[in-house]
């Protein structure tokens, strides 16, 4: 039945929207987006369409485009919990960018989708001063976005993100794993902690029943709190990564540890015909992460199935090469492990040590 004349209008603030709290966060962001920008973006933070000039194709005799999407996952949960959220963005964008990474890309551009019960500007304002944070690591730029009010869908506290990363390659210098084979060397570079994934577990784990702890600053952590060791961001590897690849240095495949672990990750690289054989204890894994694995009872194997152990990013070079490719790591600030190596076998993971 329609509405009698003398029944008041509901507004879009009635239903729970406000408009010009949206308004306010666009002015917030608006730097820190800005300070992303490359000299191929065009226009500015407000379009229908983030613009973007294929320039950065020009020197390329067949560019390819790689594009990536994902999220951050319930690890923004504990950053609701400890009203922390610059630096989940950071996640973000390292989840998409260090994805693409893994083909040789460059990134280019990204777009954010952010979804909130209810919109307060200074929360928005942080949430995207990390992901642009994360772009400038990439080298990419925030060109677009959107920020959704849900009232009634979800808790107002509460919010989720997601986004949608985009790079350029020369198809001739792509990597795509073809080349591996056995003798091969692999490298890895380390995690700043646990990253992105396995935090239902990480939550089950250390964090139910012990919330009070999370703020505690603690001696097996160097003075850390537990908060601070979860919520340390994703690595973002691009400028080592990118430099290394600028220098002519072939490389036969990378890969980008994250849900499932070396183990699920690695083997996406490997020809039907080879084994990737990694050294437990060749590199030095969190403290962080020892905690949770050893609060949850996970046995090796279950451990290197779930959490990136320290390894954060993995290359397979020949023999010949990997000495050289580990010296202009390490000069670009890179710490570098010796992690396995390349044996015939049927395109898994495995391990000794």
């Amino acid at each position: 039945m329609p509405d009698s004349p003398d029944t008041p209008p509901t507004t879009y603030r009635d239903a729970g929207v406000d408009i010009e709290a949206g308004a306010d966060a666009v002015e917030r962001i608006r730097e820190a987006v800005r300070s992303t920008y490359r000299p191929e973006v065009i226009g500015d933070i407000g379009g229908f369409g983030g613009l973007f000039s294929a320039a950065a194709f020009k020197d390329m005799d067949d560019p390819v485009l790689v594009s990536g999407t994902d999220g951050v996952g319930t690890k923004i949960r504990l950053a609701q919990q400890l009203d922390k959220h610059d630096t989940v963005g950071i996640d973000l964008v390292a989840m998409c960018a260090n994805d693409i990474l893994v083909t040789g890309a460059e990134p280019l551009f990204f777009l954010d989708y952010i979804a909130v019960g209810k919109l307060v500007p200074e929360r928005m304002e942080a949430i995207v001063a990390g992901i642009a944070e994360g772009c400038r690591q990439a080298g990419c730029s925030l060109v677009g976005g959107e920020m959704a009010e849900h009232p009634g869908v979800m808790p107002d506290d509460d919010y989720d993100l997601s986004g949608f990363c985009v790079g350029v390659v020369d198809r001739a210098k792509m990597i795509d794993g073809s080349a591996v084979e056995p003798g091969d060397v692999i490298l890895g570079l380390p995690s700043s902690g646990l990253h992105s994934n396995g935090f239902s577990l990480v939550r089950r784990a250390v964090i139910e029943g012990h919330e009070s702890e999370l703020p505690l600053a603690r001696v097996d952590l160097g003075g850390q709190s537990l908060g601070e060791a979860l919520l340390t961001p994703t690595r973002i590897y691009a400028d080592p990564i990118l430099e290394l690849l600028r220098s002519g240095t072939a490389i036969k495949a990378m890969a980008h540890i994250t849900g499932g672990g070396i183990t699920e990750n690695l083997n996406r690289v490997l020809p039907e015909t080879c084994d990737a054989r990694v050294v437990r204890g060749s590199w030095r894994v969190p403290r962080v992460i020892e905690t949770v694995v050893e609060a949850a009872g996970l046995s090796d194997d279950d451990a290197y199935s779930t959490f990136n152990m320290g390894i954060g990013f993995a290359l397979v070079v020949s023999a010949k090469d990997a000495p050289g490719v580990a010296i202009k790591l390490r000069d670009a600030g890179e710490r570098v492990y010796e992690i396995g190596d390349i044996i015939e076998g049927s395109g898994k993971v495995v391990y000794s040590g």
